[in-house]
């Protein structure tokens, strides 16, 4: 049977670092190629020497899928094709073609730069990993060659997000990467057509997790903020550059507008300017609302949002910052989290999720006392809130789309391995379908049932449909006919079409049985017993009774003739053609059970 095997080198049962390993029919796929925001060390990027222990990846990989332009899903991408060695096709959207190395080239400076690391990627790896990109629209079937072909979907998330869909043959996968199934302010929600995959490999970020209403959120957002200008304390907001950062403007570019508010807002700058230019760029990306009112007025030119400078972290007064990164584990968001974390006047409100070894994962979890470089000790006085607004599917978002897309089998990836157990039951209970969650290294093997697709003549759909009722088609249909296998390609059409076509001479097969039944009548008197049981049993079938002495059925014939030996003893035979196999098999479970004694003759 054939088989599609999945392993994990990020993700598996983890959040962070998502690179996935795909074998279908013959053809090695990788998923997203991520680095992990908890580890400075080896840890940081996946362990590619599981593909091949010395030498290039190339001859190993058919192609490189990244799904979007977070760092956890193309982070490790130049260090992988540059520095390991792939020349092959690397796959992404428009919009993540043009991020990506924005990024990229911010995390190389925070590393390289600011921390002085060593065995790291250049900028020019970056721009010759580029080179390699391949960019791909939505809806878009791209054959990477002969056999393997890929599909873009919608996936919400952040702009450029894409689920992918990856077919050999008979064979497909459905791989996520990040999704979210409720539109927001500024992205719409994702989609995907009722595809039928043999295997959904799924993010599972908040498996457990089935969210309250977004304005509840928002309104209880925008109150904490406020209360905490008018009592003087500054709001830090960490975020990632692109995505919830624009989510969170837009909604508190328009309370200011509403409330009148003189407290300045600011955005840790660079990075939030090319945004910003990206999504005015790819503006058919953003939700229906945004394009309508693009032309009269553009929601991503802030009037009340201004760019951050260094500086303004000392000036007294309120303020609310929004600075990068999101996890507070590098950059300017953890400077100015060091400045302010003494006073209990300020607040820092973290809008998503934090991988653990981060700075913002430690205070979410109670943590006042944090050891930062250089063995100093930081006691954190400042209000810690947590305020999901996270771009990830909830669990009732991650069941709409097995529903939506109705897949054989799911493999949960990029989430916390109990809450993975939890959805996983849920997942067999619901659908009844297999649910698989492989810990990074380890594989999981799918069989797959292939469909064989077959062409059907329309004289036989005709004939089909005018004997019965019309077919539900939804449910499977039992049809009889000729396979021709012709150029590579299969077609069902009826014996009569097919000894045409085929210049063959036709033969009739014939089954026959004997049924040994206990009657003291005479052989023709048994007959008109068996020719009556059956119109009174099959009213719906035409029954003859012919001059030969023998019952007809369709194509079915019975005779009956006493045994030497006992004459009370009847042989009934009955002889079917293929095409009335069914009701052949049904009279003589009747025959067997013998012939009521209130049947006339």
């Amino acid at each position: 049977m054939p088989e599609i095997k999945v392993t994990p080198l990020g993700a598996g049962q983890d959040v962070g670092r998502s690179c996935i390993l795909v074998s279908i029919g013959g053809k090695n796929v990788m998923l997203d190629c991520g680095m992990h925001m908890g580890f400075n060390d080896d840890r940081r990027f996946p362990d590619f020497s599981y593909i091949t222990q010395n030498g290039r990846l190339t001859e190993f990989l058919d192609c490189v899928i990244i799904s979007h332009f977070h760092l956890d899903h193309c982070g490790a991408l130049p260090y992988m094709s540059e520095m390991i060695g792939y020349d092959g096709p690397i796959y992404m959207t428009h919009p993540t073609k043009a991020i990506c190395p924005i990024l990229l080239e911010d995390y190389r400076k925070i590393t390289v730069d600011k921390k002085g690391e060593t065995n790291f990627f250049t900028s020019q790896m970056i721009k010759d990993c580029m080179k390699k990109v391949v960019a791909i629209h939505l809806h878009q079937t791209v054959q990477v060659d002969d056999e393997l072909e890929i599909k873009a979907y919608y996936a919400g998330h952040v702009l450029g997000a894409a689920m992918v869909q990856i077919r050999v043959g008979s064979e497909s996968v459905v791989y996520t990467g990040d999704y979210n199934m409720t539109p927001d302010r500024h992205l719409g929600a994702a989609w995907i057509d009722k595809c039928r995959p043999d295997l959904l490999i799924s993010e599972s970020t908040y498996a457990t997790t089935i969210r309250d209403s977004k304005r509840c959120r928002e309104r209880d957002f925008l109150k904490k903020v406020h209360d905490a200008i008018e009592r003087g304390g500054k709001v830090l907001i960490p975020v990632f550059a692109l995505g919830r950062a624009q989510e969170l403007c837009i909604l508190l570019e328009t309370f200011w507008e509403r409330m009148n508010l003189k407290a300045p807002i600011y955005f840790s700058t660079g990075l939030t300017e090319k945004a910003n230019h990206y999504y005015k760029l790819f503006i058919t990306w953003t939700n229906q609302k945004i394009r309508k009112t693009f032309v009269q007025r553009n929601m991503f030119e802030f009037k009340h949002i201004k760019p951050f400078d260094r500086t303004y972290a000392d000036n007294p007064g309120p303020m609310v910052v929004f600075a990068t990164p999101g996890m507070l584990h590098a950059g300017q968001s953890l400077q100015i989290f060091r400045k302010w974390a003494g006073n209990d006047k300020n607040m820092v409100i973290m809008p998503g999720y934090c991988v653990q070894g981060t700075v913002g994962h430690k205070i979410l979890s109670g943590q006042r006392k944090l050891e930062m470089e250089g063995r100093q000790t930081l006691e954190v006085k400042m209000q810690v809130e947590y305020m999901s607004f996270s771009a990830h599917a909830d669990a009732k978002g991650i069941m709409q789309l097995i529903r939506q897309a109705e897949p054989h089998h799911v493999l949960l990836v990029h989430g916390e391995a109990k809450k993975m157990g939890f959805l996983k039951q849920k997942i067999e209970q619901e659908f009844s379908i297999n649910c698989y969650m492989p810990a990074n290294g380890e594989t999981s093997t799918i069989v797959t049932n292939p469909n064989i697709p077959v062409d059907i003549s329309l004289c036989l759909l005709k004939r089909d449909s005018a004997l019965g009722p019309i077919p539900d088609p939804k449910k499977q249909k039992l049809m009889h006919g000729t396979l021709i296998i012709k150029d590579n390609s299969l077609r069902l059409v009826s014996p009569e079409q097919a000894v045409k076509e085929l210049g063959l001479s036709e033969h009739h097969l014939r089954y026959t049985c004997k049924v040994q039944i206990q009657d003291h009548h005479s052989e023709q008197d048994t007959l008109n017993r068996i020719y009556n049981h059956l119109k009174n049993i099959l009213k719906d079938y035409p029954i003859q009774h012919l001059p030969d002495g023998s019952v007809m059925v369709e194509s079915i014939l019975i005779k009956v003739s006493a045994t030497s030996d006992d004459q009370s003893t009847k042989d009934v035979l009955v002889s079917w053609t293929y095409q009335d196999e069914e009701l052949g098999s049904y009279l003589i479970t009747l025959l067997k059970k013998g012939l009521p004694p209130s049947i006339p003759l």
